[in-house]
C-alpha cells in the first residue's frame, strides 16, 4: 500500500545539529516505539523561519519543530509556547496537529534547542510553484481560495473565553503593541536603510485605529495558503493549518491583514510576483477586496480600517524577511536563500507604500 502523500525532505546536513540516537531515545521515552526501528530524519526545505523535519519510525511519521540557530526573536521561535498553544487549541479547533512530546532543555536536547514532536498529517502543500500533477484550474482555485477564507472565519469563530484559551494572549493594546513591536524588531534587525519602510513606519504609528471589530480571538497571525495541508486528492480541502509561532489571542483584522499581505494578484507588480509568496495569482482565485468581503460575511464582523491591517501586515513580512536576511549578513547561517530576502524587502515595501498612496488594499 502506498504511503501518503508528504511534501519532499532533504538530507540533512552538519548544520542542522540533530543527534539522531538521542532523538531515538527521546521518542521512545515519549511513547513512541523505536525499539529495533532504524530511525530516518530529513528536513522539510520550505519556509524560512523554524525548522520542520520529518521523522520516520518505522511506518509512523512524526514532525519536528525547532528554532534556527542565532535566533533572537522569542516569540517567534520559543517552541516551548507553541506545543502549549497547540494542546490548548486541538480540543476546539481539530485543523490543528496533534503533539506528542516537547523538549525544553537546550542543554540535553538531542538538536542542541527546545523543540516539539507531532504527529505529520499527510497531504499537499501548495508553495510558489504549480505541481505538475496538480490540475489549479480557475474553478479550483476560486473553490481554494473561498474556502481558505471561510477557514479562517472558522478559527476566529472559536470561542476564546469558553474554550479557556483567554490566558494565551493580552488582547488589551494588542494593536498598538503590534505596531510597537515590529517597529522595534525591525530597527534590531536593520542592515541596509530602506524609505519604505522608514515611511511606513511613522504612518502605522500615527493610524493606529481607535477601535476593534469586536471580541478578540484566535489569531494565527501567518495564515496564508502554504501554511495549509490539503488533502491529496482533492486541494479544496483543508486537512491541517501549520505554523502556529506567532498564534496569539488579539483583533482577528490583523489576521485578515496577514492573509492580504502574502495574497498576490494576477494584476499585482511583476517584482511581487517573483517573490515566492503563494500562487493566489492563478486565474480565478478571489481578488484581495473579494478576500475581505467573503471574510466579513463569513464572521459577521466589519473590515473598517482594513487598509491599516494591510499595511501592518505587509510591513511584518518585510520585517521576518528582514530578520532571516540578518542572520544571513551576521553570519548566523549560511544559506544562500536568505541573501536575497534583503530585495525582498524592498520590493515590499514599494508594493505597500504605493498601496498608502492610493489609500486602498487593491493597488498593483
Amino acid at each position: 500500500m502506498a504511503q501518503p502523500w508528504l511534501p519532499r525532505t532533504v538530507p540533512l546536513t552538519a548544520a542542522d545539529r540533530v543527534d539522531v540516537n538521542a532523538l531515538a531515545t527521546f521518542l521512545r521515552d515519549a511513547g513512541v516505539d523505536t525499539n529495533g526501528v532504524d530511525l530516518k530524519v530529513s528536513r522539510f526545505p520550505g519556509g524560512h523561519s523554524n525548522l520542520t523535519y520529518l521523522v520516520q519510525a518505522g511506518p509512523r511519521r512524526l514532525v519536528i519543530r525547532a528554532p534556527p540557530p542565532g535566533a533572537h526573536t522569542v516569540s517567534g521561535h520559543d517552541m516551548v509556547r507553541e506545543h502549549r498553544l497547540l494542546q490548548a487549541l486541538r480540543p476546539h479547533y481539530h485543523k490543528v496537529p496533534s503533539t506528542i512530546a516537547v523538549c525544553i532543555d537546550a542543554a540535553t536536547s538531542p538538536l542542541g534547542t527546545p523543540f516539539y514532536a507531532m504527529e505529520a498529517v499527510a497531504g499537499r502543500v501548495l508553495r510558489h510553484k504549480v505541481p505538475d500533477d496538480v490540475s489549479l484550474d480557475p474553478e479550483t482555485m476560486t473553490k481554494l481560495s473561498t474556502t481558505l477564507v471561510d477557514e479562517l472565519a472558522i478559527l476566529h469563530g472559536v470561542d476564546v473565553a469558553g474554550a479557556g484559551l483567554a490566558d494565551l494572549g493580552r488582547p488589551e493594546g494588542y494593536v498598538q503593541r503590534q505596531v510597537d513591536g515590529w517597529c522595534a524588531r525591525y530597527d534590531k534587525a536593520r542592515t541596509d536603510d530602506v524609505s519604505d519602510l522608514d515611511a511606513i513606519m511613522i504612518w502605522l504609528k500615527h493610524h493606529v485605529p481607535g477601535r476593534s471589530s469586536g471580541p478578540p480571538t484566535v489569531v494565527h497571525n501567518d495564515f496564508k495558503l502554504d501554511n495549509l495541508v490539503l488533502a491529496d486528492d482533492d486541494v479544496t480541502r483543508i486537512r491541517a493549518v501549520l505554523d502556529w509561532e506567532l498564534c496569539t489571542i488579539g483583533e482577528p483584522l490583523t489576521d485578515l491583514g496577514t492573509t492580504l499581505a502574502y495574497w498576490v494578484q494576477g494584476d499585482d507588480d511583476d517584482s511581487v510576483k517573483s517573490l515566492p509568496m503563494g500562487l493566489t495569482w492563478l486565474p480565478g482565485t478571489l481578488s484581495r477586496l473579494e478576500v475581505v468581503r467573503r471574510w466579513e460575511e463569513r464572521t459577521g464582523r466589519s473590515a473598517h480600517d482594513v487598509l491599516f491591517y494591510y499595511v501592518l501586515a505587509s510591513f511584518k513580512v518585510a520585517v521576518i524577511a528582514q530578520q532571516i536576511h540578518a542572520r544571513y549578513v551576521r553570519g548566523f547561517t549560511t544559506d544562500e536563500r536568505f541573501a536575497l530576502l534583503g530585495l525582498a524587502v524592498a520590493i515590499i515595501g514599494a508594493r505597500t507604500c504605493r498601496a498608502l498612496e492610493a489609500g486602498r488594499i487593491d493597488v498593483a
